[in-house]
């Protein structure tokens, strides 16, 4: 058998000292801020039904390097912070770097996921539909999306250099 030269790259991580703030805050006000800024991002889309396929499933979103996690659920039409001790569907876990390269759009999803950086448990239906959702986005019609990416591109050097 042979070895592979392919090597699996790492992640810069979050030094625990810079996420400590965030952690004084609760799991419920985060869900609650995060929730909020993706009901206003996504607002035609919960309306039009593009996001049905949450409906009633408790989605949770950790940020492993940070030591944080979001919970929500699709009710009707708007995303609902739900608490982190309810059951969830669908587990989305990375590092706050690798959202940052996915939110980029400098590295495929799928990429981390068999990189065994972006690890995602659970309903494993629900988890293909969010990713065709994401996949499918037209981020340049949405001047949000287009702000986030191009200050995810730009961050992410500065953020590899102090954290890497």
């Amino acid at each position: 058998m042979q070895s592979s030269n392919t090597s699996v790259s790492v992640s810069p991580k979050l030094p625990e000292p810079f996420s400590l703030p965030l952690k004084l805050l609760s799991a419920k006000i985060h869900s609650r801020f995060l929730v909020g800024i993706l009901n206003k991002i996504f607002i035609n889309d919960l309306k039009d039904g593009e996001m049905d396929f949450l409906q009633d499933k408790a989605v949770a979103i950790e940020v492993s390097d940070m030591g944080l996690s979001y919970h929500l659920t699709l009710c009707g039409d708007v995303l609902k912070e739900i608490s982190s001790q309810d059951k969830y569907d669908l587990l989305v876990r990375a590092s706050l770097y690798d959202f940052m390269s996915m939110s980029s759009r400098q590295v495929d999803p799928d990429t981390l996921v068999f990189q065994r950086r972006l690890v995602m448990e659970g309903d494993t239906e629900l988890g293909l539909a969010l990713k065709n959702y994401l996949d499918a986005m037209d981020v340049e019609s949405s001047r949000v999306l287009s702000t986030i990416e191009s200050v995810s591109r730009k961050t992410m050097p500065v953020y590899k250099k102090l954290f890497g």
